[in-house]
């Protein structure tokens, strides 16, 4: 089948053209307006981003983003409370674009009796609610989307907050070229048997294992973990090095693909550590040996922040295209439905 007919006949929300759309999100988010006046950044000591699923994985990404420039801690909470040591020092951005989520509504509520100086991203609900009661900032979030495929909109969002109180340089000229690249990208990524759609063959009727960098593109491999389960209905597993070469290793010495069969996706980067290449190469001759494929996928993008946002693009792509290879709904989350009905009774 034709890609035009995988869409026509497993996403009927049309998920293929909000991925397309992408930079479109980049743009509304540049453009956005919004009041940060009361907040003081002289007293902030810490930032900690709140928020759940495709709420917080922009967190995580703006983490290793920002890995060589921010200069003070930066922690990305998924609970229903904050770290003891939040204070009036503390820069609390609540993350739900539903504006529902109840661990960060818990977490909102904390973070006011600790004083926090806090920013609401979302799209309205009961944090809209709150933030309005108490006169927070809110950074309202364009509307229509589900929270996954909204990456274009959180991250961006935050990332201008940040650029916004001066707590980062990083230039308007990369949000330019995200823009145009995932633009770009879009169009290429949803030609007739494109890339993503090729690599996302590779990995039908097989179990994703995504080994990353730790604090450098962590992030990615997670992001694609999340995306592969919400998207492609499939489990994936992701572990990061040097990490995994003190543990995981060690389960390969038994690889049976009779138990389950594995593919292994390498992200790399250039601007790694040399012993983290060498980590990269020996365990990929190592896994080899017992018998898995790996795929290896890397940016050749002139930066490192804009290989990053490469390949975050890249691998949404490949998980949305495994989902409607196996005849699956990308948009569909119904155990997901199915928990929170039943955490409200």
């Amino acid at each position: 089948m034709t890609i035009a007919e995988l869409v026509k006949k497993y996403d009927p929300e049309n998920q293929f053209e909000v991925l397309k759309n992408s930079y479109k999100q980049i743009e509304y988010a540049r453009n956005n307006s919004y009041d940060l006046e009361g907040i003081d950044t002289s007293r902030i000591k810490n930032i900690i981003v709140s928020g759940l699923g495709g709420s917080a994985i922009s967190g995580d990404l703006m983490s290793n983003f920002l890995q060589n420039e921010i200069s003070l801690p930066f922690q990305v909470n998924r609970n229903y409370s904050i770290p003891q040591y939040a204070d009036e020092s503390t820069l609390l951005l609540a993350s739900s674009y539903s504006g529902n989520t109840e661990e960060t509504i818990s977490v909102l509520n904390e973070a006011l009796t600790r004083r926090c100086q806090i920013i609401c991203l979302t799209t309205g609900g009961m944090i809209k609610e709150i933030a309005d009661r108490e006169n927070l900032s809110v950074i309202l979030l364009q509307k229509g989307y589900q929270p996954r495929y909204s990456l274009g909109l959180s991250f961006f969002s935050l990332l201008k907050v940040l650029q916004t109180l001066k707590l980062v340089t990083t230039s308007l000229e990369l949000i330019e070229k995200t823009i145009s690249l995932w633009k770009k990208n879009g169009d290429e990524f949803s030609a007739e048997n494109n890339l993503s759609f090729q690599l996302a063959e590779k990995l039908v009727g097989f179990l994703p294992v995504i080994y990353a960098t730790a604090d450098l593109t962590s992030a990615v491999g997670n992001r694609f973990k999340c995306q592969l389960n919400e998207n492609s209905k499939v489990h994936a597993f992701h572990n990061a090095f040097p990490e995994l070469n003190h543990n995981e290793i060690i389960g390969w010495e038994t690889y049976d693909e009779r138990i389950a069969k594995l593919k292994a996706i390498f992200i790399e980067e250039e601007s790694s550590h040399p012993q983290i290449k060498k980590r990269f190469v020996i365990t990929g001759e190592l896994l080899t040996k017992v018998g898995v494929e790996i795929i290896s996928l890397s940016s050749s993008q002139a930066t490192f922040q804009e290989r990053l946002l490469d390949l975050i693009y890249l691998t949404d792509w490949i998980s949305y295209y495994l989902a409607i290879q196996r005849g699956k709904d990308p948009s569909e989350i119904e155990y997901i439905h199915l928990l929170k009905k039943r955490l409200a009774n």
